[in-house]
């Protein structure tokens, strides 16, 4: 067959990058957009812990103490996420051919758990609060818990416009918001005690905080697990891209059609395509791999041809009668 010697056309220029029109254009650059956000993030808030556990222990305050050691998971969490995007960028070799981008998937998965561990931690010392509250210096609370929201409402709208296009700028962004919302939960919760002395308003805000932080880290679990399992990328339309493929001129058919995340950004596809006139040449190639990066936001095509003379049905849709018929 005249197709074989090119039956694997690899895209090596990751064609989403050079399109502004692509979300691709944005995947690219946020490693390096982040790295000063991920600086001063991690400079403020380690500040801040160190600050926060000092006049939580001067004023007999566990619930700084407690939201200290919070804000210091969230240290150690962003180190982990920029290191990610750092790994990120290292070229492939001979072991790892797609690079170390996969790792920021593995940081994300990280991050999400990492988060629900604190949340039942937090829970669970709210809820033996609850019977015996402690009396709470109110005052020093509600001023340090005021400078948390500072700090963390800054943190958080550094890594706001990648919070969309990155799971793992998202799960930066998640956790400085949350630690905003935790603070301003102690400001309302210290003012109040202030004035009343429910000390028992300490817990029970530390509780709605949680509850509200399991849902927003929910999602980045179960996206991040989505990934790890080589799943499509929820931001990438599967039958679309089957559609395009089958109403290519000179294209008759296609199967093994497989799209997963090669990290939290980039997308990788694979297909074989039925064309029965043969090969019909690399700019007929490059133009379907600049549409699948520039309107599909896949980084990395690998395109094969075959003429349709013989059964190439999927081995993985094995169960699928339908994949046997061509």
């Amino acid at each position: 067959m005249t197709n074989k010697p090119h039956s694997d056309q690899h895209d090596h220029s990751h064609v989403g990058h050079p399109h502004p029109n692509g979300s691709g254009h944005h995947d690219h650059s946020s490693p390096n957009n982040f790295g000063n956000a991920f600086i001063i993030a991690i400079v403020l808030n380690t500040v801040f812990v160190a600050i926060e556990f000092f006049y939580g222990f001067t004023s007999n305050s566990t619930a700084l103490m407690a939201d200290a050691g919070h804000n210091l998971s969230d240290v150690l969490s962003l180190l982990l996420a920029w290191g990610a995007t750092i790994l990120g960028r290292k070229m492939p070799s001979e072991r790892y051919t797609y690079g170390l981008r996969s790792t920021s998937i593995l940081v994300a998965l990280a991050n999400a758990m990492f988060l629900l561990v604190v949340c039942g931690a937090i829970a669970w010392e709210a809820i033996q609060r609850i019977s015996q509250p402690p009396t709470v210096a109110g005052l020093t609370v509600t001023q340090i818990a005021a400078v948390g929201i500072a700090i963390n409402g800054l943190s958080a709208w550094l890594f706001m416009s990648g919070s969309k296009g990155d799971l793992n700028i998202r799960g930066a962004y998640l956790h400085m918001a949350t630690d905003a919302l935790v603070s301003l939960g102690v400001v309302v919760a210290g003012v109040m005690m202030i004035f009343t002395g429910w000390y028992w308003l300490d817990p029970t805000i530390s509780l709605i905080i949680v509850t509200v932080i399991v849902v927003g880290t929910w999602s980045l679990l179960r996206e991040s697990v989505q990934l790890a399992l080589s799943a499509v990328p929820t931001n990438i339309d599967l039958p679309a891209i089957d559609s395009y493929l089958r109403q290519y001129p000179g294209i008759t058919d296609i199967h093994d059609l497989h799209v997963w995340g090669m990290s939290t950004t980039e997308s990788a596809l694979t297909v074989h395509l039925v064309m029965p006139a043969g090969y019909p040449g690399d700019a007929i190639m490059d133009d379907i791999m600049h549409t699948l990066g520039a309107k599909f936001s896949i980084h990395h095509s690998t395109l094969q041809i075959e003429q349709g003379t013989t059964d190439h049905s999927c081995s993985l849709s094995i169960s699928n009668p339908e994949k046997h018929h061509h």
